[in-house]
């Protein structure tokens, strides 16, 4: 009776993720792309704003990772960040946002700049690169895009944050904004040293957020790149730094803090 109750109880789990509805904006498409950097093909997802299709404007555009976790609970792991309801509800500050999908066991290799001892990775330069020589060309071929660095933002949580800050520090000519939740510093030393040794351009911005309940190297972490930037002369106007009370390691945290970075970002000074 057990397993058939267990059995039964599956079943009703398994089929009812099988058979979950959709929630993405009617405003989300995706396509596919050869990403040869990384030898492979991969899906894009592209929120174009509500007029898109009714005027001429030009738009800004945020590059954000892990996109099945983005706009649609249907693909989403543990839920979403519901990145399309919120664009959906504003009329300022529009925005295109490519999610680019990630690699699944390559996720780790991918979002990582430099090896870890115990984890491996460190094919983050070539995602990067695929993004800034491959996909954002591509983009701001097919759509009315505003391509300068000032309007284009790179944006992602752990891993997704750390190599955001990675692109923003190394690609700056690229990249001129840095939406950084829940940053993986830990993953390498050597992300210190790059911010520590590289020129940081005036106009560059970093939304860092992380919460309190994320680990306990997390949030000394994050103190410590703030620290390190404005010891060499970033301005406080190029920083927001935020440490959320009782925050975790998900989605809940990152869904319920995009739109404060995200206007924070699109805001040019």
């Amino acid at each position: 009776m057990r397993f058939s109750h267990f059995l039964l109880t599956f079943c009703l789990l398994f089929c009812f993720k099988i058979n979950a509805q959709s929630t993405a904006s009617k405003q989300v498409t995706n396509f596919t792309i050869e990403a040869p950097q990384l030898d492979t093909i991969r899906t894009i997802w592209v929120y174009l704003p509500k007029n898109y299709e009714n005027s001429e404007k030009a738009y800004p555009v945020v590059y954000m990772h892990d996109a099945q976790n983005l706009f649609d609970d249907e693909t989403s792991y543990v839920g979403e960040w519901k990145v399309d309801e919120y664009l959906d509800s504003i009329t300022q500050n529009e925005s295109i946002v490519i999610g680019i999908e990630h690699g699944n066991e390559k996720r780790i290799n991918e979002l990582t700049p430099y090896r870890h001892e115990k984890y491996g990775g460190g094919q983050g330069d070539a995602y990067v690169t695929f993004i800034k020589n491959t996909l954002k060309p591509h983009i701001d071929v097919a759509y009315r895009t505003k391509s300068e660095p000032e309007n284009t933002t790179i944006f992602g949580a752990s891993l997704g944050g750390l190599i955001s800050f990675y692109a923003v520090i190394k690609y700056p000519e690229t990249f001129g904004n840095g939406g950084v939740f829940s940053p993986s510093f830990w993953f390498s030393e050597k992300i210190y040293d790059l911010a520590a040794t590289t020129d940081i351009p005036k106009t560059s911005k970093f939304f860092f957020l992380v919460g309190e309940k994320e680990g306990e190297n997390m949030v000394p972490d994050q103190i410590r790149m703030v620290e390190l930037l404005e010891s060499k002369g970033v301005d406080d106007n190029q920083i927001e730094n935020y440490i959320i009370k009782d925050g975790e390691h998900n989605e809940k945290l990152w869904s319920e803090n995009f739109g404060k970075a995200y206007q924070w970002l699109m805001t040019n000074d």
